[in-house]
């Protein structure tokens, strides 16, 4: 409303000939003595009286700079008045020069053009009272015309620019709204109203085309030709980067589609490839069976009568019979010239073995107290290292090796900056209350009610207060959080809304009335809507006037402190999230303060979930996880002890023979049995001694399972040993020491291929970088061969005690008790009975033979298609135990949150940033090319899905040049030459002396002077780039030989979008080493030393990296494994290549069945179940290598004789002995509580014994029947001398031989006892 003499001055004015609208300051705003409000003038324009005026001018409106003589409508007060008020856009928007340049101009012509009364007009005014008591008349609003082209040019030309310390858009915080909702005229109201705290009066901003009339005035719209972001505005200048103008990138391919998945008729691939490998198996398998039996069985009756006229048949004199009865007249006659060099070299090792063992046993069995005591010494001797033993139960040792990639990047990036902090975290829902709040035509969700707002906020300061007590001193979250502006300002990192009320009841509260005090206008929510969009404000423009940064000093991001909104729809957030940012250290010993506080963090919050139902609080702190391990194997602890009690119940008792009701107690074997537990466990302690005076620690993984693998081998072999004794007679005038000599000459050979074979396969594993899997490896192959050799050493000894206690009647365990019973005769067990004349007889018969092949090979086959279907990873969730609060922490994770963890892209040292062609490497701001590390990153997160990069990178180097461009930010104390702080209001500080600088940009020693103020600097009001907060631990600094400031590593630092599972978490360790690669390429292609690196940091690189090679890894350790099996089993066989490769095609296809069934069953490939893949390569050699050497030394004359002899004899001992004994303890863990044993141990063991029993006693007999190795002649022949001396010594002595009914019709169908080659001995 004008006032009289008002409007009679403004009519003068406008009736003149004068350009200018205003001229000098004449007052402030009521209360706001920095707010000047200009004074009324009418007449020329005029000269700049002082030269920091004209510079000023220069520097900020070069577009109306005409040399000293310029003329404007602007005092020198009011030219330094409008270049401290722009400080702030100046830091946002320098970056880009053109932007800066046409934002500047609207300022510029409004502040000083000679000419402003052609597009303004003062549009009221006010009476302002002087000190004196004058009273003068001074500008309260004014109207501004613009073109729509130059409004929209200033738009367009800055719509993009962005901040690196928020990555986000600068006009986020000059547009009062969301840079996706700003439009020119949204910015220009916004800057101009006195709303937004900072206009000293209000500017009503028209875009128009057409002039426009204002009372008596007439206005043209203001056009000046705005500069495109993609042009330089001047010759000093460059254009805008693509980071902050579309226009300026080059065209960048589309990422690459995803890839396809092979098919071929729409079928997966490797389906399609291996059902066609089991149709051409079952076409020539099927082809071979039918013409087996038509030809070789006559199964169809071809065969005429005789003269007798008899029918032959397949099972008497067909042509199998025959065939049978060729074989064995061959084998009869064979003769010693026609034998090869491998046949003999074959018998001779069994030989050697044989009679090695024979001396071996003898040796032991006539010395067993001086033998045990020597062993045992030694044993107490590598127990008592035990004393040595350390336990790793660092993931970061177990998962990483030492020179692994990101174990190395790790170690560098907590070298030169402090190690990633610990959180302490809540994530708050309301999942039961569906209020929706209403508020300015807006909706908001129920978390945003005022009322538990104030609720939380006294839950985020009841933790904030909490203390606990650690060696006697009394230990607070202050102690031990992250304050980035310290010792300025101690404040926590919290990231929490309410930290946009600074934590304050009172702030959450505050209102705003309007000008009258009678309605509100501003709220909580209004703040919190601003806030969302602007959170680096120091001073949001509702009429609140609050600040939305952190107590702390930084920003609260939206993105992180709010979960379960879609886009940026914030307001219906359906998840407060509140974190806790606490000090991390390399020095465990000085994490322990934070360990006390948070032990007392999680008890608070377990009684405030308990104590507030209806609030769903999902909570988790960094030592967590940890507990929640620990906890679960505590609570396993009985579960495990009952499987091993199980298992060692059954061996202890079921070693004896119980054929006889008064035998019983003489035939016990409970001493024998536990003897061989306890040899068991003394193995697994004495390979745990021998480490830990190597000094290689052990793992919890050690511990589990190794004493389960040590049990499978050392139980099988334990049974074999004492089943064949059993079974063999004591002859007259032989001692118990020539007997148990015979037995340990027939089974230490078998025990040693072996036990050899799964130490080497075990040695050879090691050989991975894995450290979980090396270690294990290591372990347990120690074990496996300390169990070996206390078998064919103590155990032979008590085996010989326990025999002469046996043959004298005395009661088991009560050795003094002696039963007056008859000499005992050897008898066959239950087991062995039925496996030797039904179970073995009913595997080979014709029509079944077929059945067992096609089924194996058949599911051979779908196992391997699914194999390349195992998912890679570990779900985080199957680590806790089923009760554990820290699952519905991870179900929320993924649930809510929208952003990951945060990743660093770390340049490592010897970076020059003070060359200009340095800068253009990394930086993001004008004249930085499209291939820096600042845009490389930025064009990543412009497609999150499928670069796993969620937001733009901050970076400190872009910053820096907008914190020393601005006078307000870089300042230096005149006399001291000391930093001025942008709070510092002293008239002592002027701006920084910026003396070398190229195109705009800060070099040389300039760079490297005021770097480390800008470091310190704390952000403010009038200077939001200072880089304490933001960066002060993002840059390492040293001192060179001059001792001169350099810059060493530094990181840029942005976030991975929101990883679930484990496939998003590789991918994303993928995707930022590919991206690191390509800046590093960069890097060196534009410098000549080549010696530049970048790489990716995140907290999760370290346990991840396993997985981008684990497949390599398994196909190597299997690999390593059956080599060494086939090396041994190839040599110990006396060079059979043939029987060492049945023995490992068997085991690869149980591993290849067990990974059909990780499918199946949901089982993930990752160090746990590596570790047991390579377990059940070790334990698929007891199945295998016993029923295979037995087929191999048989000297039957058909493969279908021998391998129902090699069941008969070791298939029963197998089966009682590795078989049975696991089963019983493998469901015990089935009721165990944790999902981790559940998943990885209970259901990987039964896939273990069930498929290795199967395969062993099932598939192997037939395989041998059908193509297993030929007999070794030279071992028949051995036979055949043996017999005849046999049959010479009973001839003399009037006896006849037992020889075998040749003509009896089914002789072939029941084969003769086993064997040894060197029987007669």
């Amino acid at each position: 409303m004008f006032s009289l003499r008002s409007a009679v001055l403004f009519a003068l004015v406008t009736s003149c000939a004068g350009t200018c609208m205003w001229y000098g300051q004449c007052g402030h705003q009521e209360g706001h003595d920095d707010k000047k409000l200009n004074c009324i003038y009418h007449g020329p324009p005029k000269k700049f009286k002082t030269q920091h005026a004209l510079d000023a001018f220069e520097r900020d409106c070069p577009s109306l700079f005409k040399g000293g003589d310029t003329e404007t409508c602007c005092s020198d007060a009011q030219m330094i008045t409008m270049d401290n008020q722009i400080s702030f856009p100046r830091q946002a928007l320098q970056r880009c020069p053109s932007c800066y340049r046409n934002f500047m101009n609207i300022w510029c012509y409004l502040t000083c053009a000679p000419n402003n009364a052609d597009f303004m007009s003062i549009n009221a005014t006010e009476k302002f009272k002087e000190k004196n008591g004058t009273e003068i008349d001074v500008i309260k609003s004014v109207n501004y015309v613009i073109s729509e082209d130059s409004a929209n040019g200033m738009y367009n030309s800055c719509r993009n620019v962005q901040m690196p310390s928020s990555n986000t858009p600068a006009l986020s915080l000059l547009c009062g709204t969301d840079a996706s909702q700003c439009t020119p005229q949204k910015w220009l109201t916004y800057m101009g109203t006195t709303d937004n705290g900072q206009a000293p009066f209000d500017i009503y901003f028209f875009i128009s085309k057409k002039n426009m009339t204002f009372g008596n005035s007439t206005l043209k719209p203001l056009d000046t030709e705005p500069v495109p972001c993609n042009k330089a505005p001047s010759n000093d200048t460059e254009p805008c980067s693509c980071q902050d103008c579309v226009a300026s990138c080059a065209p960048s391919p589309p990422p690459p589609p995803p890839s396809r998945p092979c098919e071929v008729a729409h079928i997966d691939c490797y389906y399609f490839g291996f059902g066609m490998l089991f149709a051409v198996f079952v076409l020539v398998f099927g082809s071979y069976t039918i013409c087996y039996n038509i030809i070789v069985q006559d199964s169809l009756r071809l065969e005429r009568s005789d003269a007798e006229g008899r029918m032959y048949h397949v099972s008497s004199q067909g042509p199998a019979a025959s065939r049978n009865e060729r074989k064995k007249q061959y084998l009869a006659n064979v003769e010693s010239t026609s034998l090869s060099c491998f046949e003999r070299a074959g018998l001779r090792m069994e030989e050697i073995l044989e009679r090695s063992f024979r001396r071996w046993g003898y040796f032991c069995a006539s010395h067993p107290f001086s033998m045990s005591l020597v062993v045992l010494v030694i044993v107490a001797i590598l127990c008592a290292g035990n004393s040595l033993f350390t336990v790793t139960t660092d993931p970061v040792k177990l998962w990483s090796a030492p020179d692994s990639r990101a174990r190395v990047e790790k170690n560098y990036y907590d070298s030169h900056f402090v190690p990633f902090y610990r959180t302490e975290q809540l994530i708050i829902s309301r999942p039961d209350n569906d209020t929706v709040i209403e508020y300015k035509h807006n909706n908001y969700s129920n978390l945003l009610d005022k009322e538990f707002l104030h609720e939380m906020l006294d839950l985020q300061l009841a933790i904030e207060e909490l203390t606990a007590e650690y060696e006697n001193h009394t230990i607070g979250l202050e102690d031990i959080c992250y304050a980035p502006l310290s010792p300025d300002n101690n404040n926590c990192t919290i990231q929490s809304i309410l930290n946009y009320f600074q934590n304050s009841h009172t702030m959450l509260d505050k209102v705003a009335y309007d000008q009258y005090g009678w309605f509100v206008v501003d709220t909580y929510k209004d703040h919190f809507d601003y806030c969302v969009n602007s959170p680096y404000a120091v001073n949001d423009t509702t009429r609140l006037h609050t600040p939305c940064l952190g107590t702390y000093g930084g920003p609260v991001f939206p993105w992180v402190a709010l979960g379960g909104y879609k886009g940026k729809d914030y307001r219906n957030a359906s998840a407060l999230v509140i974190t806790f940012v606490v000090n991390n250290y390399l020095d465990s010993s000085k994490n322990g303060p934070a360990l006390a506080w948070e032990a007392k963090f999680i008890e608070f919050m377990k009684n405030y979930t308990e104590d507030h139902p209806e609030i769903e609080i999902a909570f988790s702190s960094e030592r967590s996880i940890e507990d929640e391990i620990n906890r679960e194997s505590k609570s396993d602890i009985i579960t495990i002890l009952a499987s091993y009690l199980i298992m060692f119940v059954y061996i202890t008792f079921m070693l004896g023979q119980y054929r006889r009701l008064e035998r019983i107690l003489v035939d016990a074997k409970v001493l024998v049995g536990l003897a061989g537990v306890l040899l068991v466990l003394m193995s697994v302690g004495a390979s745990l001694g021998f480490y830990s005076y190597v000094g290689i620690p052990s793992t919890l993984i050690i511990v589990e399972v190794v004493p389960f693998l040590v049990l499978a081998v050392g139980v099988d072999n334990i049974f074999i040993l004492v089943q064949t004794y059993q079974r063999e007679e004591l002859k007259d005038g032989e001692s118990v020491q020539h007997l148990v000599a015979r037995v340990v000459g027939k089974v230490g050979p078998s025990m040693l291929l072996t036990s050899l074979s799964e130490s080497l396969a075990f040695f050879l594993g090691a050989l991975t970088n894995m450290p979980a899997v090396k270690v294990f490896s290591l372990y347990a192959a120690m074990a496996v061969l300390f169990d070996f050799l206390l078998q064919i050493t103590i155990f032979i000894c008590l085996l010989t005690l326990d025999a002469k206690r046996q043959h004298s009647n005395c009661v088991d365990v009560i050795c003094c008790a002696k039963l007056p019973l008859k000499k005992k005769k050897p008898l066959n067990g239950f087991l062995y009975i039925l496996v030797d004349e039904i179970y073995a007889p009913v595997l080979m018969m014709e029509w079944l033979r077929p059945i067992v092949m096609v089924v194996f090979v058949g599911w051979f086959c779908a196992s391997a298609a699914m194999t390349s279907k195992v998912n890679i990873g570990l779900d985080q969730s199957l680590s806790m135990p089923k009760d554990s609060y820290v699952l519905n922490y991870f179900h929320n994770l993924s649930e809510y949150l929208h952003v990951g963890a945060p990743v660093y892209f770390v340049v490592e040292k010897g970076h020059n940033y003070s060359s200009y062609e340095g800068q253009n490497a990394i930086c993001g701001i004008s004249g930085c090319p499209q291939d820096s590390l600042v845009q490389q990153v930025d064009h990543a997160a412009e497609n999150p899905l499928y670069t796993k990069v969620a937001e733009s990178v901050s970076s400190w180097l872009d910053d820096y040049f907008s914190w020393l461009g601005s006078p307000s930010c870089c300042r230096v104390h005149v006399d001291t030459g000391e930093f001025c702080p942008s709070t510092d209001t002293t008239s002592n500080c002027t701006q920084c002396e910026v003396e070398h600088v190229e195109k705009g940009r800060p070099v040389g020693e300039t760079f490297d002077k005021y770097l480390p103020w800008f470091l310190g600097d704390n952000p403010g009001m009038k200077c939001g780039k200072g880089g304490h907060a933001a960066y002060g631990s993002g840059v390492h600094l040293y001192k060179d030989a001059e001792n001169e400031t350099q810059v060493g590593a530094s990181y840029f630092m942005t976030y991975h979008s929101i990883l679930k599972t484990s496939s998003d978490y590789i991918s994303a360790l993928k995707q930022a080493r590919i991206i690191a690669d390509n800046i590093t390429a960069s890097l060196n292609k534009h410098s000549s030393s080549k010696e530049h690196r970048v790489f990716p940091y995140s907290v999760f690189y370290v346990y991840y990296e396993q997985y981008l090679t684990i497949v390599v890894d398994a196909v190597q350790n299997i690999s390593y494994c059956l080599l060494a099996i086939l090396l041994i089993t190839f040599i110990l066989l006396g060079f059979d290549l043939y029987s060492a490769a049945v023995v490992v095609i068997t085991i690869v296809m149980i591993i290849v069945d067990i990974m059909g069934m990780m499918y199946l069953w949901n089982i993930d490939l990752n160090a746990l179940s590596l570790v047991n893949l390579i377990m059940a390569i070790g334990i698929s050699v007891e199945f295998c290598s016993h029923i295979v050497r037995a087929f191999a030394i048989s000297v039957l004359p058909t493969r279908k004789e021998r391998a129902k002899e090699a069941l008969a004899h070791m298939g029963s001992s197998v089966l009682s002995g590795i078989t049975l004994t696991k089963l019983g303890g493998i469901i015990m863990l089935g009721f165990s509580k944790s999902q981790l044993f559940q998943v990885f141990y209970f259901r990987m063991y039964l896939g273990m014994v069930v498929f290795g029993a199967a395969h062993g006693l099932i598939f192997l007999p037939v395989f041998l029947s059908y193509i297993g190795p030929p007999v070794n002649r030279a071992k028949v022949f051995k036979h055949n001398q043996e017999l005849k001396y046999s049959e010479n010594q009973s001839s003399r002595n009037g006896e006849s031989p037992n020889t075998p009914d040749t003509n009896s019709p089914y002789v072939y169908d029941n084969p003769p006892l086993y064997n040894s080659i060197n029987r007669a001995t």
